[in-house]
């Protein structure tokens, strides 16, 4: 505790605070702009930090880490696109809260969720960091595979109206997933002699454009009287005490379910929003309002399960020296270009390194909320401008978001693809929302699937049998058996009914 307060005392001095300032706001804007994200704007900023000190280059970089945590969820609650990521699964409900005038409650709730969420996040980190990074290396292909599939299986009945339609899309999805080598035989599929899909499709593309440019080509394909967006008035800027109520368990349940989900490798951040997705749509008291008016639910618990992972994710990174992901690693690159090896003897060798990082963790995620919060009014003040004007803005943000991924016209004609997808998605009555899923997770099953074949000997019952993976293979078991036998019965009942 001695080391926390000298890190708290050396990351206040003036310099310090400065760099938590710049990286969180740069964070926000990274997170809103769809495409640069995370590691890019790390990427840009590695040259700027050679001459700083060591200490304030890493709070810097740290505040851009979780500061496009917050940021993230701005454009996905206003104008449907999805800034990074792990903020697909707010367009869900938290658009729909933004179309009847809740704009306002939605950003709120969602940084008032990342605030405490992120900072549970950090004060799991000064307390269990050790013993929980060696828990983390528990979870092997195998289990990654698992979780994946049960999270598959799981949000594609919960995402959806019609559990058929859902898995449709699914499948539809996981095939999207394919494009490009395969990471076993290294072998071109579905590319059709295309060098550029031999990369695969970029999952932030096919979000920006089913979610961002689908709404887009829709709202042009409307009459204007039936696309306004309601004006958003003063008293309506802030969450209710009804709202806050509601949020409160949310968050604190997504707040569980992203730290410990940040403790796995891979797209963890991503993958704990949908779990937090369905998890609340399961519990919510209010399912009519799920899919139709936004329930504030689906804001507060995702929201907060992508920052605690983005804090979890950090476990990893300093006990172990092993980033979990490309924004991860990014951050480790920034360690070791100051000379400093995260790992199990940072603590011991670099206590003011690690303590002051620690509690500038604290500084960051307060200053997050500091930021957001007040500039709720102004987010929200964009939907009182009018579709003719707003629309072509949020085509240009989101085409020169694909663009800039990778620099390539390539990217938009992909872009604009998924655009008309969405749209025609939208008028035939089918979520885009488990196409996203199963694009996300399609690689990541096939990679862990691969992976996990070759540690079992080929055998599925010997990965069924490992404790972990074994319950999670049976539940999903569990799961489809009884998603058909609910069907069938459904069906007995209909057909009796009928005679």
């Amino acid at each position: 505790m001695t080391m926390l307060f000298q890190g708290f005392a050396t990351s206040l001095e003036f310099q310090n605070l400065l760099a938590a300032l710049i990286g969180v706001t740069l964070g926000t804007v990274a997170g809103v702009l769809p495409g640069i994200g995370i590691s890019g704007t790390i990427a840009l900023l590695l040259p700027i930090s050679y001459g700083m000190n060591t200490l304030t280059a890493l709070i810097m970089f740290s505040g851009i880490y979780y500061g496009a945590m917050y940021g993230g969820s701005i454009t996905s609650i206003l104008v449907n696109v999805p800034g990074e990521g792990a903020s697909v699964v707010t367009c869900l409900e938290g658009h729909l809260m933004a179309k009847r005038g809740r704009a306002g409650a939605a950003l709120a709730v969602s940084a008032i969720g990342s605030f405490i969420a992120g900072t549970l996040g950090v004060v799991g980190i000064t307390l269990f960091a050790p013993l929980l990074a060696e828990a983390a290396l528990a979870f092997g292909p195998p289990e990654y595979f698992s979780i994946a599939l049960l999270g598959l299986v799981v949000l594609t009945n919960l995402s959806g109206k019609s559990p058929l339609q859902s898995f449709i899309m699914a499948l539809v999805g996981l095939m999207i997933g394919t494009v490009g080598i395969d990471p076993m035989t290294a072998i071109s599929r579905f590319t059709f002699g295309s060098t550029n899909l031999a990369k695969g499709l970029d999952f932030i593309i096919i979000v920006m454009g089913m979610f961002g440019l689908g709404e887009v080509i829709a709202t042009m394909c409307e009459k204007q009287t039936n696309v306004r967006v309601e004006k958003v008035k003063s008293r309506d800027l802030y969450p209710t005490m009804k709202e806050i109520k509601r949020s409160i368990s949310p968050i604190f349940r997504g707040g569980f379910i992203g730290f410990f989900m940040g403790l796995i490798p891979g797209p963890s951040a991503t993958i704990s929003t949908f779990i937090s997705y369905a998890v609340e749509k399961k519990l919510s008291k209010n399912p009519d309002e799920w899919g139709n008016v936004g329930a504030v639910e689906g804001v507060a618990g995702p929201e907060a399960a992508n920052n605690a992972a983005s804090a979890s994710q950090m476990i990893p990174l300093l006990s172990l020296g092993i980033p979990f992901t490309s924004s991860a690693a990014l951050l480790l690159s920034g360690f070791m270009i100051h000379g400093i090896q995260p790992g199990p003897m940072l603590v011991s060798t670099q206590p003011i390194i690690f303590w002051g990082l620690i509690a500038s963790m604290y500084i960051g995620n307060l200053m997050c909320l500091v930021l957001n919060l007040p500039m709720v009014g102004v987010f929200a003040s964009l939907l009182r401008v009018p579709m003719n004007y707003l629309m072509p803005i949020v085509a240009v943000i989101t085409l020169s978001g694909a663009y800039v991924l990778n620099f390539s016209l390539f990217d938009l004609y992909i872009l604009m693809a998924f655009g008309l997808l969405g749209y025609l998605m939208q008028k035939s009555g089918f979520e885009p929302a488990p196409l996203a899923i199963g694009a996300f997770l399609g690689p990541q099953l096939e990679q862990g699937l691969m992976q996990a074949m070759v540690i079992c000997d080929g055998s599925l019952w010997n990965m069924m049998t490992r404790p972990l993976a074994g319950v999670m293979l049976w539940l999903t078991v569990i799961l489809i058996v009884g998603v058909i036998l609910k069907k069938v019965v459904s069906l007995i009942w209909r057909k009796q009914g009928g005679d």
